[in-house]
């Protein structure tokens, strides 16, 4: 997968691409850190370590991404890079982003864009607080980029962080990383003659997702809602569960017909029929595993069953291996 080359710890590997690779010397916010045994046993939750291919050397060896601007609809495009897929809005009133990936690779962006646009880049709309998608906020506000964000996303950015399925502490975010600009349920911008109207979902990949419609366009940016081709991560320390995933799925397939593009969080652009596909295989790996607690059994116990062995081979090579995949659902589901 693309979002990984930088990527080598166990869950959220392309995180590491902001301890690995020094801060641009515009931009000094906190990076995630993490103790060097990748061991927190002090917190709660079942940890997913890394492995000794975590260290910076490592991800000093991987090649640097490649920035791909993909169009979508008539000015509509996706940009992929490292972290989660952006997207865009391009037109007369200037430029209109969704989510910001990773600090070191704003100019490589911005470029990107400006092959496209000679226009500002006035908003940026973080989909939700995790820093391969927000991570990028510092540098665009210091161009004059306004960032966006449902409210729950601005209160975790604004203070320390621990992603408990990573071992991983993460850093308040600068002030100005911060969205200033925040909404409870909704908020709708009229810009380059779209009608852009982001929604948010109750707790799903986090408490603070949102969906993106571009309604003319008949385009949707999902967020971590959807991970096409593979299985997703639920941070459910911050808020996250399978039920919240299955629910936001269903709230994007309301708003999709059979022609909707729709950009996931990560992975290939896809289409209403794709998401359906993904939903039926979020309620499979939910039933399973509930019943697999109903019985008693161990986390361990359950990992020997290979629940998802149907799945494995599609969903499990990339993002999460099926062994973290069940871990993460085991400590959702037995909250």
């Amino acid at each position: 997968m693309m979002f990984l080359r930088y990527a080598t710890t166990a869950l959220l590997s392309a995180s590491l691409l902001a301890i690995a690779t020094p801060t641009p010397a515009h931009s000094h916010g906190p990076q995630p850190t993490h103790d060097e045994h990748n061991n927190h046993d002090n917190h709660d939750g079942h940890n997913i370590t890394a492995d000794e291919t975590t260290s910076p050397a490592a991800a000093e060896a991987t090649p640097e991404p490649t920035i791909a601007l993909i169009p979508v609809a008539d000015g509509v495009y996706m940009l992929t890079g490292e972290g989660g897929n952006i997207g865009l809005s391009v037109g007369e009133d200037g430029v209109f982003a969704i989510d910001s990936q990773f600090a070191p690779l704003t100019e490589k962006i911005q470029a990107a864009i400006a092959t496209i646009s000679s226009e500002p880049i006035r908003f940026l709309l973080n989909t939700h607080w995790h820093f391969d998608h927000t991570g990028g906020n510092e540098n665009f506000t210091n161009s004059g980029t306004v960032i966006v964000a449902h409210d729950n996303v601005r209160e975790r950015m604004s203070r320390d962080q621990f992603i408990a399925a990573l071992g991983m502490d993460i850093p308040s975010s600068p002030t100005a990383a911060r969205p200033i600009v925040t909404f409870s349920d909704d908020i709708t911008f009229h810009f380059n003659g779209e009608t852009i109207h982001a929604t948010h979902v109750d707790p799903a990949h986090t408490d603070g997702d949102s969906i993106v419609h571009f309604q003319s366009a008949n385009v949707i940016h999902t967020g971590d809602v959807y991970f096409n081709g593979l299985y997703p991560f639920i941070d459910v320390s911050s808020g996250g569960g399978i039920n919240g995933m299955i629910a936001a799925v269903d709230r994007v397939l309301e708003l999709a017909d059979d022609e909707t593009q729709i950009i996931p969080g990560h992975g290939a652009l896809s289409n209403k029929a794709e998401l359906a596909e993904y939903r039926v295989m979020l309620v499979a790996v939910r039933v399973r595993m509930q019943a697999a607690i109903d019985t008693g059994a161990s986390i361990e116990e359950i990992l020997a069953m290979d629940l998802n062995a149907d799945y494995d081979a599609t969903l499990g090579n990339g993002f999460l291996t099926p062994e973290q995949f069940s871990q993460v659902l085991y400590t959702d589901l037995t909250r």
